[in-house]
């Protein structure tokens, strides 16, 4: 009878466990309710194996001053962002162009809670295209002669994965320092050869959270899903393209890929480089920072304001959901989203449907063909509710859209890497540029109104055909919202 008392001690031993990672989840993590809720589900249902899901998936990250930072950094940081609130608010002159006037609340909370400071002299490109995208960052490299930093969540071992690499080193060869930052989970095929040459010729390779035993990572639910590259400290890219072929359109999985990349010079380069060099400080552990990049003046003379908005799991509010939010609850006439996953928490859907009762038009496109069954599920869900308020979802069918966009008035916009779902907003290290210039607004209305050719618009009428094994696939879906 010895192993049925070494059974009892361990099924005992199990509930102790479960029930202490239960306070902990419930005390000890900041976290929204429903997301904890979601864990004690797993947690209660699954003993063992939500133990072991939640060690790799469920731990918050943790720390006040996450990048390490000085005093004096934190500090010179503080006066330039209280400085710009201060001339906001004090209607300065150059805070009197009609957008930033009309919007300065939007500013003073990006300046306030992501420390988003405002640039003003910038202009910008729209690349849509894969092969568009890469041909004009792989020509911008070809011609770099100080410096190149770049940093993606996913490089392939492909194709272009090798020509960009290709492209690096080449330019290192010429003596242009090359700074490659990579996540260790959206990478994670990559290995130490690829970088060989590169690394010889005086390039630098960093790896954001790195596994630490193989495959293994325990930070596999923190991300750092951007997507910069700085040539020169003039030119900046910022979007929703990987480095791989499937973002060419090249992979019959996906067939055609639909996404949004910002080609950008001017004030806002900085910006987007400060940006990276946090990543690459943490990841790499430099204590000497800014001598190590350059600076440089520009010419350009186009008023187009900006804000880089980042947010992370170090994060002490969800600054680029609160972003997109105020964005909503600005809209006078029309809000334009474009997201591969639309599984919104409550403030998110709240802002939205006080959007459309207020008589704002909303329109809304999400994969027809998803590439995670659980998030498309969910994403009907939501979107399901939202077609009794009178919004307009499009399912776009040429390929995989993967755009990341939000556009309001044909005014502003933003265009960077966050998904509408809890994974972006709380768990990822995003990034998004937003955009106070009609121009790029427009065009990015107009996009996604050729868009919507190649789409299948959902109805109330087809939603309620759906039959109950989807109805059951969307709750569950829905349940588990808060960590898909």
């Amino acid at each position: 009878m010895d192993w049925l008392i070494l059974l009892s001690w361990t099924l005992d031993g199990i509930i102790l466990l479960n029930i202490g990672l239960a306070i902990v989840v419930i005390f000890n993590e900041r976290r929204d309710p429903g997301a904890s809720w979601a864990w004690l589900l797993i947690l209660f249902f699954l003993p063992v194996i939500g133990f072991i899901v939640y060690l790799f998936f469920g731990r918050l990250l943790k720390d006040k001053n996450f990048y390490n930072l000085s005093e004096e950094e934190q500090s010179y940081h503080t006066r330039q962002i209280n400085s710009q609130v201060e001339r906001i608010q004090s209607g300065a002159a150059e805070y009197d162009e009609e957008l930033l006037k009309k919007h300065k609340q939007l500013l003073i909370m990006n300046l306030q809670s992501s420390r988003s400071l405002i640039s003003f002299y910038n202009d910008m490109h729209v690349l849509s295209e894969g092969v568009q995208k890469f041909d004009t960052m792989i020509e911008d490299i070809g011609q770099a002669q100080a410096e190149i930093n770049i940093q993606y969540y996913i490089i392939k071992r492909d194709a272009l994965g090798k020509r960009l690499l290709d492209a690096l080193l080449e330019r290192a060869k010429a003596g242009v320092k090359v700074r490659l930052l990579y996540d260790g989970f959206g990478s994670r095929s990559l290995r130490q050869v690829d970088f060989k040459e590169l690394i010889e010729h005086g390039g630098e390779v960093q790896i954001f959270f790195p596994s630490a035993f193989g495959f293994l990572n325990l930070r596999i639910n923190n991300r750092n899903h951007r997507k910069v590259c700085i040539i020169d400290g003039k030119v900046g890219y910022i979007g929703g393209f990987n480095v791989g072929m499937e973002y060419l359109g090249e992979v019959k999985k996906f067939g055609y890929w639909r996404d949004i990349h910002l080609r950008i010079e001017g004030d806002v380069v900085q910006h987007i480089q400060e940006r990276f060099i946090l990543d690459w400080n943490y990841s790499n552990q430099y204590k000497k920072r800014d001598e190590l990049f350059c600076f440089p003046q520009h010419d350009v003379k186009n008023l187009s304001p900006m804000q880089i908005v980042t947010s992370g799991p170090n994060s002490h509010t969800e600054h680029l959901k609160n972003m997109m939010i105020k964005m909503i609850l600005s809209a006078e006439r029309e809000v334009f989203i474009q997201t591969p996953y639309f599984i919104p928490d409550k403030s998110f859907m709240d802002a939205c449907k006080m959007a459309l009762l207020s008589g704002v038009k909303m329109h809304i496109m999400i994969p027809g063909k998803p590439d995670h069954p659980f998030v498309m599920w969910g994403s009907w869900s939501f979107l399901g509710e939202l077609l009794d308020y009178g919004a307009d979802v499009y399912l776009y069918d040429r390929g995989f859209l993967h755009s990341k966009t939000l556009t309001v008035d044909g005014e502003i916009s933003t265009v960077g890497t966050t998904n509408l779902d809890a994974r972006s907003f709380r768990l990822n290290f995003e990034i998004n540029a937003l955009v106070f210039n009609r121009r790029i607004a427009l065009e990015l209305e107009s996009l996604f109104e050729s868009d919507t050719v190649n789409c299948r618009k959902l109805t109330k009428e087809l939603y309620a055909k759906r039959n109950w094994t989807v109805k059951l696939r969307e709750g569950i879906s829905r349940l588990l919202s808060p960590i898909l």
